[in-house]
């Protein structure tokens, strides 16, 4: 007595075949290949961190955003972006940023910026370097302030004062 077994698995399915495309004559030129296309860099606009006027932090900002502060901070700021310092804002620290909108209160350095704007109500305790100064009646500056220099001119304040001292 013979016994046969069914498998309980079905038959596998047979692959699909690929065929080859068909040689192109001879005598035809060979396609170049389709350049890809550039991929373009897309351009995200600078980002802006707020500290809210009803926050004090300590610590240090670095980055390539833009910084707004309407509260308290205390510590050094270096940006990339612009940092604007809003009206009864105030900022213990030095700082260091492409562009420095002032409405509020420095107390620190301004180490290094291409633009400083002093509004009305901007005050600053501490000194002052940067490529260009703008600054509002009512404003109060305390500290040596630096402006218009560049290193790429070969020139620099100590440079001067010594100069005319001689």
């Amino acid at each position: 007595m013979a016994i046969g077994w069914k498998d309980p698995t079905p038959a596998k399915a047979e692959p699909a075949r690929f065929d080859a495309p068909p040689p192109s004559p001879i005598n035809e030129a060979p396609q170049p290949a389709s350049a890809p296309t550039p991929i373009r860099a897309v351009e995200t606009p600078a980002r802006e961190s707020v500290i809210a006027a009803d926050l004090a932090i300590e610590g240090k900002i670095e980055g390539a955003g833009h910084v707004r502060i309407a509260g308290k901070f205390k510590g050094d700021v270096k940006v990339q972006g612009n940092l604007t310092i809003e009206q009864g804002a105030k900022v213990a620290g030095g700082v260091a940023a492409s562009k420095v909108t002032l409405a509020g209160e420095l107390d620190g350095n301004i180490e290094s910026a291409q633009q400083v704007e002093l509004l009305q109500s901007g005050v600053i305790n501490g000194d002052l370097k940067a490529g260009s100064l703008t600054v509002a009646a009512g404003s109060r500056i305390r500290g040596h302030v630096e402006c218009g220099w560049s290193d790429k001119d070969g020139k620099s304040a100590s440079k001067t004062e010594s100069g005319s001292a001689a």
